[in-house]
């Protein structure tokens, strides 16, 4: 990896930051503790909140994060003379996670809410759909460049949504009733409107996932030393 000092040491504190906000965040809706008054929306406590992407997503950043962190560290200080291209790619493969998160709560859920994108933004969920995913395209983006990862690798960055994806519509279609889907199976209001509009929406989503990663990428390379 060809990089300058100040570059790595500005991956390494964001990254870690990324990992204690995810830390902090998770714990706060896992908990259900509030700093700011608001009503519930696509919060749970407990076990329950792993159900959300958001929630998904941001834990595997964050995790992601805590490991180059490491390996930043131990390439700064000659412990090793590389960072993998696995990691990398994973790196990236996690920030088009959260940037997916990011795109979804402001071009679709922040409108279609009640309290519009403001009430998205209140409490764990201030950290999960806005600072954390920042962060961590940020950081992929400007300051850590390679010249590693090739374009046919961005194609494992809608591997996290693909297999949410599974899943969910696993959900919709086990609670089916007289052709309809409750809310509160269908969390993110894809199929209110029938279930044909998942043929849609399906698509649609990977289709903007592989956008994120290869606008990612791209920058990723434009900046390259």
């Amino acid at each position: 990896m060809e990089r300058n000092k100040v570059d790595l040491k500005i991956s390494i504190a964001i990254n870690l930051i990324i990992f204690v906000l995810t830390v902090t965040a998770s714990i706060m809706m896992f908990t259900g503790f509030k700093f700011m008054e608001a009503e519930p929306l696509l919060e749970s406590t407990r076990i329950g909140m792993l159900r959300f992407f958001t929630v998904d997503s941001n834990l595997l950043v964050g995790v992601v994060a805590l490991i180059f962190a490491i390996k930043e560290i131990q390439f700064l200080r000659g412990k090793t003379k590389e960072i993998s291209k696995k990691i990398l790619v994973l790196k990236m493969t996690a920030s088009t996670a959260v940037g997916l998160t990011f795109v979804t709560v402001f071009a679709y859920l922040g409108p279609i809410s009640p309290g519009g994108i403001p009430s998205m933004l209140k409490n764990s969920n201030l950290f999960l759909h806005l600072i954390i995913p920042v962060l961590s395209m940020l950081v992929f983006a400007l300051y850590e460049r390679t010249n590693k990862i090739k374009f046919r690798y961005t194609l494992f960055g809608i591997l996290p949504t693909v297999i949410y994806a599974i899943g969910y519509v696993i959900n919709i279609l086990v609670h089916i009733e007289n052709g309809k889907v409750s809310p509160i199976y269908d969390w993110y209001w894809f199929v209110q409107g029938g279930l044909w509009q998942i043929v849609i929406v399906l698509p649609l989503m990977i289709f903007i996932t592989y956008i994120i990663c290869v606008m990612l990428w791209r920058i990723n390379k434009k900046n390259e030393n």
